[in-house]
């Protein structure tokens, strides 16, 4: 395992991250492992040595959190970075259980903490921008949880660029501490990030940690198998949206240059995000021990700038998406 420091955090994190959305409960999304089919991937991500953890409070209702954190009890938690997320509504009918007030915040990073058997998170993160609640008071309360060590440090999530310089400068204006990681869309068939959002990042040296690093599977096989898991279907609609721009000739040159090395398409497109000298490490979402180990061997796939300018070149510009 390749390790580097996160942002301006001076954590240690894994160069790949787990993101945990898939385990939970099936009742949630078919797709979805429950307890007993997650805590193998979680161990043998353990022994792979990741030691960074991504979930959220709305991965299937905070059963992912308590899956996460109850077999992660069994370790060492100082040797561990667990990431969560906290936005969207928890409860029907409870309308402050979502969006960023101080109240939402507080509330929700209480059961965040609880259900990952946590005194402390490493890294709490807005799941998205709040429209109704000013930036400032969103800040005021994670500066507040941080003081309370409650939470380490505080990053973000999929937004625009102008508003994540907005919230950097209120930060900085007020005396508060700021966010220090990114976590966005970004990958071989989506790279509207590297307009603004990336070198924003690069120049706050803020951590990145994008999410769907494999376009939700599409960089991940041939266009003909594209729909041949359960969530492949369901995921046919972001993929149109990928094939919209250069997406299905890329999409073939990832299968083109896997071929040639002997590897999985996954690992190129994987190895692809890994070699952009902005990226952290990429949240990997996984449903089996051997796609676990593809992507941790993906960080013994070197590309030269050829392989990377050829898996560049057919790219269009898409519709921002993910900040939704």
């Amino acid at each position: 395992m390749e390790y580097t420091t996160l942002g301006n955090t001076g954590m240690e994190v894994s160069r790949i991250c787990l993101g945990c959305m898939s385990f939970g409960s099936p009742e949630w999304r078919d797709w979805v492992l429950d307890e007993a089919e997650s805590r193998p991937l979680i161990e043998r991500a353990l022994d792979l040595g990741i030691n960074f953890f991504d979930t959220a409070n709305m991965y299937s209702v905070g059963e992912s959190e308590r899956v996460l954190g109850n077999v992660l009890s069994e370790y060492d938690r100082d040797r561990l970075v667990v990431a969560t997320k906290g936005f969207f509504q928890m409860d029907e009918d409870n309308r402050n259980s979502g969006g960023l007030s101080r109240k939402a915040i507080e509330q929700e990073l209480d059961n965040s903490r609880e259900r990952l058997g946590m005194d402390t998170v490493d890294l709490y993160q807005p799941h998205r921008w709040d429209y109704d609640t000013p930036v400032k008071v969103t800040l005021e309360a994670l500066d507040d949880a941080v003081r309370r060590e409650k939470i380490r440090y505080f990053g973000a999530s999929s937004m625009w660029a102008y508003q994540f310089a907005e919230a950097l400068h209120t930060s900085d204006r007020l005396g508060l501490d700021r966010f220090m990681t990114m976590q966005n869309h970004y990958n071989l068939v989506y790279r509207e990030e590297e307009r603004e959002m990336l070198p924003l990042c690069d120049r706050e040296n803020v951590g990145v940690i994008p999410w769907s690093p494999l376009a939700q599977g599409y960089l991940a096989r041939p266009h003909d198998q594209l729909t041949a898991t359960p969530r492949g279907e369901e995921l046919a609609e972001r993929h149109a949206e990928y094939r919209a721009g250069g997406g299905p000739e890329i999409n073939a040159r990832v299968e083109e240059l896997a071929d040639d090395r002997g590897v999985s398409m996954a690992q190129v497109a994987l190895a692809w995000v890994l070699h952009q000298d902005t990226v952290d490490a990429p949240i990997i979402g996984v449903s089996s021990v051997e796609h676990l180990e593809d992507a941790v061997e993906a960080l013994e796939v070197s590309l030269s700038d050829s392989d990377l300018a050829y898996l560049e070149e057919p790219y269009e510009p898409l519709a921002v998406s993910g900040h939704e």
